[in-house]
């Protein structure tokens, strides 16, 4: 293996940045990410593996805004993240997350989960019903609108998270083992499904993944190892 270098610019602009990035847990006791330098451009499918523990979630997060780095940089759409005044924004029309454990509220229809982000983000109701079909049509899921979240399999729950994860139209989706808890074949169809999205709608792709079959299908595949990210050697 060797360091990672950025990827020559044959998507587009670069909207994933990361500068020198560091950061643990416990007062320090657990150093995470330790000096990440990384770039993804527009449209492009981006695979991150290595073991549970190497920092991919952490990146994920830091991205989404979901928490921040000690040292360095982290910018989306050359916007720098940690110093966002506006981070509803970004996380309301930016940037869309899908997690390993779908983190829908279970007593809510399939319906009324995909339509927080749209209400969160004061989207005509219209407007956002008319995106809520587009998506379960694309899904096969538009029988199961009604359907509370406790009712429903595995697989749809991981595609009705999908789904509100793209309800405002972000321009990049992070995936954070989004097939993790999948058996094979609903795992290929789920991951099918990322992949169909950031091709149709020019959607950058994030991915955290175990599965190296899957990740041999993105553009790059990237690994992770004590907190660093390298470039696997041509075979």
């Amino acid at each position: 293996m060797s360091t990672l270098t950025p990827p020559p610019s044959t998507h587009g602009p670069i909207v994933l940045r990361a500068e020198d990035v560091w950061k643990s847990y416990d007062d320090g006791a657990i150093a995470v990410l330790k000096g990440i330098d990384f770039t993804a451009t527009a449209g492009e499918t981006v695979a991150l593996c290595g073991p549970s523990g190497c920092g991919k979630s952490t990146l994920l997060h830091l991205f989404g805004g979901l928490d921040e780095p000690e040292r360095g940089r982290i910018f989306v759409n050359n916007i720098e993240v940690n110093r966002q005044r506006d981070l509803l924004r970004l996380l309301r029309h930016e940037v869309g997350f899908v997690f390993q454990l779908h983190n829908l509220i279970p007593d809510l229809t399939l319906e009324e989960n995909c339509l927080i982000p749209s209400v969160a983000a004061g989207t005509d109701r219209r407007v956002a019903r008319r995106r809520l079909h587009e998506l379960t049509e694309r899904t096969g899921l538009t029988h199961r609108l009604g359907q509370r979240i406790q009712k429903l399999s595995g697989g749809e729950r991981q595609r009705t998270a999908l789904c509100r994860a793209l309800m405002n139209r972000p321009k990049i989706l992070l995936a954070d083992e989004p097939t993790g808890s999948l058996d094979e074949g609903t795992s290929a169809i789920v991951f099918q499904l990322l992949l169909d999205v950031a091709a149709t709608e020019g959607v950058t792709l994030l991915m955290a993944t175990h599965d190296r079959g899957l990740a041999d299908r993105c553009d790059r595949l990237l690994e992770m190892h004590d907190g660093r990210i390298y470039e696997p050697a041509p075979v």
